[in-house]
Order: structure tokens, then C-alpha cells, then sequence
């Protein structure tokens, strides 16, 4: 009989495999029960890693990118958030890019389009707008504003101070299927053709017109959130009852025409904890970046500890434990790759 380390021909068994190994490559073939337990991990194994951007930290560089480069001659002035377990690749999760973006006085970022769809959180400053498929709508910080995929839109700041808004789009999942179109509108500035709130009016108000069907598919006809109404949502419903253990109170942005998501690939949410809470550990499948619009508060994901303040990011990798203690009432932003999951009937959650 032969040898467990030999094959039967008397040659031994690793060998025989790097031989095998070897010629298959030539014609483009790999073992997979090389690579299966890799492929196939038991739980998530992301190489996204925590991390928090300090605003404070980061402003200096937004202010200094405003004087070395127009948005006229950047297209976009954003300064990319890169994940630290991801340099290079222009991402903040797996599946999702972020960045800050900056509009001066008197600027204009030029009107294109793309199969991305991309959300805008104002971070800083008022009186910019962005413009939609036709309509305009003034930035205030806080609101919460949808750029649906393919959707001509343009930036621009007719106000006195500068505007930062954070930027998140779903770059990644296009790339993943080959799926990323681009084009330039002809000219700089997209002709205005409805008037601002016209978005709001028609499906804003639980009323929606009888021809039915949103222009964006399944992205909210609704693409902007103002954070005053949504803030006093939130503070309505943290007055009304007891806070989730693991959340607080957390409410999602939906799409108003189909009472999903207002987005297909990406989730939106807002969240308020009490003065003193904290958290339970809770866990899910989806990377979430986190904005804070108000509070003060540290973020344990998994052993790592990262305090924040108003206008902090920071990143919670998939499946890894998130728990948070705020000193005062705090509400968080946040976006994930939620909605395209549970479409494909990947994600999970897990509380302690």
C-alpha cells in the first residue's frame, strides 16, 4: 500500500500536487480546496478596519484644498476617506466610498452623471444647492440629500460661506459589476425646470400624483431630507417611549412612493441616545460609517475605543461589536450597504 506521503506511483503526495498545481495554471484552473476556507470563512473577515477622522483634524486640509484647486478645474473637490485596511482603493468599507467635499462663494461644480447613486450630508455651512434632474434645493447642515443613479446633478454656491457636505456613494458595488457609466452634461450648469420643493410637494406630504411611478426607479423621488423636520421626528419619538437597547432611537430615511429605502443599495439612518446612555453590543453584516450632527460620546468597536464630537466620522466594520456611551444627547448619522444585502439575502444582525 502505498504511503499516505506518496501517490501510487511512489512519488510524493506535495510534489505531485505543486506539479499539478502547476500545469493547471497554464490553462487558467486553481484548486479551490486551496483557497476554500478563505472563500467561505465562517464568519465575516473583512479587511475594513475601525477608524474615526477627527473634523477638526481634517479641516485644515478641506480649507488648504480650497485654495490649491477650483471645482471648476477638480470637477468635485473631495477629499477621499480612505480606510486604513483599504488604502488605495478610494474606499471606507468593502463596498462603499466617502468623502468631504467643499464648495466656496461663487463656485460652480459642473453638472454630470453617473450610474453611482450618491448621498450628500451637510456637514458645515449654508446657502449652497444642489441641483437634481431639473430642481434645486438649498443645503442647511444637517439635511440629508439623494443624488439617485444616472440623475443629472450639479453643485453650486451662490452664499457667502464656504459648504462642506460628506459625500457616500456606492462606487464599489458598480465596480463589482461592472457597471460604471459616466457623462458630462454640455453645458456647466443644468437648466432649472421645476421649482425648488417641487420634489417634496409631490410625494413629500404622504400624497403622491396620479401618474404613479417615480422618474428615479426605486431611489426616493424625495432627494431631500431637511434635518430640522427629521430632527423633530426623532426627538417625537424619543419623547414618546423607551429607548432600544442596542440603538436608542433610530429611525431609517425611506423611499415615501414604495416605504423602502430610500435608496436600493444604500440605507440612511438617524439615531438619538439620551444624555448618559449606552448601548448594548450589537453587530451586523453591513460596514456602517457614522456621522455625529450633535453630542459628545465614545464608540467601542470591538476593542477599540474612539471618542467622538460633532462632525466626526467614524467606521464600524462588518460583524465586528459596536457599543456606544454618550455624556449628552447625541444624534448620528449613518449609511450602509444595507438595502442591497438584505436584497440578496445576505445580511444578518446579532444583539448581545
Amino acid at each position: 500500500m502505498a504511503s499516505v506521503l506518496e501517490n501510487r506511483d511512489g512519488v510524493p503526495v506535495a510534489a505531485a500536487r505543486r506539479e499539478f498545481y502547476r500545469r493547471m495554471d497554464r490553462d487558467h484552473l486553481a484548486p479551490l480546496w486551496e483557497v476554500l476556507h478563505a472563500l467561505v470563512p465562517p464568519a465575516p473577515q473583512s479587511a475594513c478596519r475601525p477608524a474615526l477622522w477627527k473634523y477638526r483634524a481634517v479641516r485644515p486640509y478641506i480649507e488648504e484644498s480650497g485654495r490649491l484647486i477650483s471645482a471648476r478645474e477638480a470637477v468635485r473637490r473631495v477629499l477621499v476617506l480612505e480606510n486604513p485596511g483599504l488604502r488605495g482603493q478610494s474606499r471606507i468599507t468593502t463596498s462603499l466610498y466617502c468623502g468631504l467635499q467643499l464648495i466656496l462663494p461663487g463656485e460652480v461644480a459642473p453638472s454630470h452623471r453617473h450610474t453611482q447613486t450618491a448621498l450628500r450630508l451637510v456637514v458645515e455651512g449654508s446657502g449652497a444647492y444642489t441641483a437634481v434632474d431639473g430642481e434645486r434645493v438649498t443645503m442647511h447642515p444637517g439635511d440629508f440629500i439623494i443624488t439617485p443613479a444616472w440623475a443629472w446633478h450639479d453643485h453650486g454656491n451662490p452664499g457667502t460661506e464656504p459648504v462642506v457636505w460628506m459625500d457616500g456613494l456606492d462606487i464599489p458595488i458598480a465596480q463589482l459589476f461592472d457597471a460604471t457609466f459616466a457623462e458630462n452634461y454640455p453645458e456647466e450648469v443644468q437648466p432649472v425646470v421645476r421649482p425648488e420643493g417641487d420634489a417634496a410637494a409631490r410625494y413629500g406630504a404622504n400624497l403622491a400624483p396620479l401618474e404613479g411611478a417615480s422618474r428615479f426607479g426605486k431611489t426616493s423621488p424625495v432627494f431631500c431630507y431637511p434635518y430640522a423636520r427629521s430632527r423633530e421626528a426623532i426627538a417625537a419619538l424619543a419623547r414618546a417611549g423607551d429607548p432600544d437597547p442596542c440603538h436608542g432611537f433610530k429611525m431609517q430615511y425611506i423611499n415615501p412612493a414604495t416605504g423602502g429605502p430610500a435608496m436600493p443599495t444604500i440605507g440612511a439612518f438617524l439615531q438619538l441616545l439620551p444624555a448618559g446612555f449606552r448601548t448594548a453590543p450589537y453587530r451586523s453584516s453591513d460596514a456602517t460609517v457614522y456621522l455625529a450632527l450633535e453630542g459628545e460620546g465614545e464608540a467601542r468597536i470591538g476593542d477599540e475605543v474612539f471618542a467622538f464630537e460633532p462632525c466626526d466620522i467614524f467606521v464600524v466594520p462588518s460583524w465586528r461589536p459596536l457599543r456606544l456611551a454618550v455624556r449628552s444627547e447625541c444624534v448620528l448619522f449613518s449609511f450602509s450597504d444595507r438595502p442591497a444585502q438584505i436584497a440578496l439575502g445576505l445580511w444578518r444582525e446579532s444583539r448581545a
